[in-house]
């Protein structure tokens, strides 16, 4: 029996999950925890980050330690992403998190956080042929599926803070700010020759903000456990409603709408944009969405590595 941890450090939140393997490779979730951090706020063009958000990381890495430190025979794998990737300061920022929480923080590209989301879809989801887009704070990772292979995947350094920092108002959203986003989105897509050939179908959306919609959703159609989203579908109609009362409100009343918390409401506008761009771009009428994604992937790459030396 082995306990198996994944921290995930994202420029929006920082999540840990600790499963529970056993000898024959029965598995349970023993912690699941998240923080949101906004490690990529004000990052600007120096690709800096800034000490705030530091000391919130730091904080938060030091409480994940100390859930964890008594379980027995733990590995714990730490990856962190976009905000990290571009960091100029990201040395320093590794060295700092190993001085303060004893964690070894690695930094995986892309590509690895795109084939991770795609395992984590993958394992847990029947789908043959889809789009998997996983929106985080400052990149969104792009994957064609056909025949349940990923054949094409690209991570683009655009996520929902900083395409909030770059076009949109905190408060009351302006049609030439959600305009100008919608134009670098559209220039993204266009430059990305094979994502047309996944036209018209479905889109299983990851990520903070596009769970948020289905979430809202859920809540509209009085799911009692309207946070239990994975393998939940909705249609593009629906996602377009739901983004247009987000950008038609101001601040204030984001903050009250039914199923999004009131600590992504300055994002959430950036954030979906994206995705519901993406609908229009391939012609698509419905999402799925999907619980996992990144650290599932990882956990399910460590069993398949256990099963191949024969540990389970």
């Amino acid at each position: 029996m082995e306990h198996f941890g994944v921290i995930d450090l994202g420029s929006n939140s920082v999540r840990l999950t600790v499963t529970k393997i056993d000898d024959d490779g029965a598995t349970e979730t023993v912690l699941a925890e998240k923080e949101a951090v906004r490690l990529s706020e004000n990052m600007g063009p120096e690709k800096t980050l800034k000490q705030p958000a530091i000391d919130r990381t730091l904080t938060a890495l030091e409480s994940f330690r100390q859930s964890y430190k008594n379980l027995e025979n733990l590995k714990i794998r730490a990856v962190a992403t976009a905000a990290t990737r571009m960091a100029v300061n990201q040395k320093e920022f590794l060295k700092l998190v190993k001085k303060e929480a004893d964690i070894n923080l690695e930094v995986i590209p892309g590509s690895a956080e795109a084939h991770y989301d795609y395992l984590g879809v993958i394992n847990s989801l029947p789908v043959v042929n889809c789009v998997i887009m996983d929106t985080g704070g400052a990149s969104t990772e792009l994957i064609l599926v056909q025949n349940r292979r990923a054949v094409n995947m690209m991570s683009i350094p655009l996520g929902s803070v900083n395409l909030t920092e770059a076009y949109l108002e905190p408060d009351v959203i302006s049609a030439s700010g959600l305009f100008k986003l919608f134009t670098a989105m559209e220039n993204v897509y266009n430059d990305l020759w094979w994502l047309d050939r996944g036209k018209n179908m479905p889109i299983v959306a990851l990520g903070g903000s596009n769970r948020t919609l289905a979430k809202i959703q859920r809540r509209r159609d009085h799911f009692k456990q309207f946070w239990d989203i994975h393998g939940f579908r909705m249609t593009a109609r629906q996602a377009n409603e739901i983004f247009d009362e987000i950008i038609s409100t101001n601040l204030a009343d984001r903050k009250n709408i039914p199923g999004l918390s009131k600590e992504r409401a300055d994002i959430i506008a950036g954030g979906l944009s994206p995705l519901v761009l993406l609908t229009r771009h391939l012609d698509s009428d419905r999402l799925i969405f999907s619980r996992q994604g990144l650290r599932d992937g990882i956990l399910y790459e460590h069993l398949n590595d256990l099963e191949n030396d024969g540990v389970i």
